[in-house]
C-alpha cells in the first residue's frame, strides 16, 4: 500500500497518540520534522516514502548539517526518520527501512545548571507580600522543588492524585506514565495554606480539578507558572538565573549530595533510563572536586 507523505505522516502521528500515548509537544516536534523532509524530498526528487532510499536520507541530513543545526537538533530528526520509516516497513507500507543503517549524532553531555540548598531555601523563602495570590505562589514553588517536577507536570497536577495526609501525589510524566513522588513537609503546609483560602475563591464557576488555577479560575499555563517563577526569583533577591527546570536539576543533585540512591532519584524524576540520571553523578562529582581542591593542602 504506497501512501503519499501526508497520509503516512498522519497515520504515523496518529500511531504515537493512540498506541504509544506520546505527549502532544513530541508529537508537534516529530511531525515538523518529518515534513520538512517531505518537502525536501518532494521538492529535489519528487519521490514519495515508499520510494525514499538511505541515500536521500543521508544527503537531506548533510544539508541540514551544513546549515548549522545543531548536533541535539540534528538528533531529533534522525530518530524521528528512523521511528517513521520502521513504523511503515512494519505496516506493509514501505517494503523497505532506509533508515534503520543511520547512527545517531553523538552529542557533547552539558552538565545541568543547578543551585545550591542555600539559594534554594532564600527563593522559597521570598517575601510574597502584595503578589495577588501569595499563596498559590509559595506552594507552586515549594512543589517544584519538593518534587522534582517538569512544568507541564506541575500545572497538570490535579486534586485527586494529591494526598496530604501521606503526603504523596501521583504525578502523570512524560508518554502518560505515572508515578508517585513524596510531598515534603513544608510543601504540604504550603498546599494546604493555599487550598484552604485561595484556590476556594479562584475556583468559583466552572474550574477543573486542577491544583493550581490562573485568576480567571482556569488551569495554570506552563508560560504562566514559568513567568510566577522568575517573578519571584526577582523579588528573593537570588543571583543567579533560577528557571522551573533548573529547580529540578537542583531537587536531583541535592538528593544525590545527601546521599540518596541513583535508582531512588531515578524514580522520582521519572526517567525511563538510567543513563539520564547518571549525569547528575557528573554534577556531584564536580561539586567534590571543587571542594577538594578548595580546602585539600596539596590539591
Amino acid at each position: 500500500m504506497q501512501l503519499s507523505f501526508p497520509e503516512a505522516i498522519d497515520q504515523f502521528l496518529l500511531y504515537l497518540a493512540t498506541e504509544r500515548g506520546l505527549s502532544e509537544n513530541y508529537q508537534l516536534s516529530t511531525r515538523r520534522s518529518l515534513e520538512e523532509f517531505a518537502n525536501w524530498a518532494g521538492t529535489k526528487y519528487g519521490k514519495e516514502p515508499g520510494a525514499v532510499g538511505t541515500s536521500e536520507i543521508t544527503e537531506y541530513l548533510g544539508f541540514r548539517k551544513s546549515g548549522g543545526l545543531a548536533p541535539a537538533s540534528m538528533k531529533l530528526i534522525v530518530v524521528a526518520l528512523k521511528i517513521f520509516f520502521r513504523f511503515l516497513k512494519a505496516r506493509g507500507m514501505s517494503a523497505q527501512d532506509p533508515a534503520d543503517v543511520l547512527p545517531l549524532p553523538r552529542l557533547i553531555r552539558y552538565l545541568p545548571d543547578t543551585a545550591n540548598e542555600i539559594q534554594v531555601e532564600q527563593l522559597l523563602s521570598a517575601d510574597l507580600a502584595g503578589r495577588s495570590f501569595p499563596l498559590r505562589d509559595r506552594a507552586l514553588l515549594e512543589l517544584l522543588y519538593a518534587c522534582g517536577l517538569r512544568i507541564s507536570e506541575l500545572t497538570g497536577a490535579r486534586l485527586e492524585n494529591l494526598n496530604l495526609e501521606e503526603r504523596v501525589l501521583r504525578v502523570i510524566g512524560k508518554g502518560n506514565k505515572t508515578r508517585l513522588v513524596p510531598v515534603g513537609r513544608k510543601a504540604c503546609t504550603a498546599l494546604e495554606s493555599y487550598l484552604a483560602r485561595e484556590r476556594p475563591e479562584l475556583g468559583r464557576g466552572r474550574a477543573g480539578s486542577e491544583i493550581f488555577l490562573s485568576r480567571l479560575g482556569r488551569k495554570l499555563t506552563t508560560q504562566r507558572a514559568w513567568q510566577i517563577v522568575k517573578e519571584v526569583v526577582a523579588r528573593s533577591g537570588v543571583e543567579i538565573n533560577i528557571y522551573p527546570h533548573l529547580l529540578r536539576h537542583s531537587f536531583a543533585t541535592h538528593l544525590l549530595g545527601n546521599g540518596a540512591d541513583l535508582r531512588i532519584i531515578q524514580e522520582l524524576l521519572g526517567h525511563a533510563d538510567i543513563s539520564t540520571t547518571q549525569i547528575y553523578t557528573h554534577v556531584d562529582q564536580s561539586h567534590l572536586k571543587a571542594i577538594h581542591k578548595k580546602y585539600h593542602p596539596r590539591a
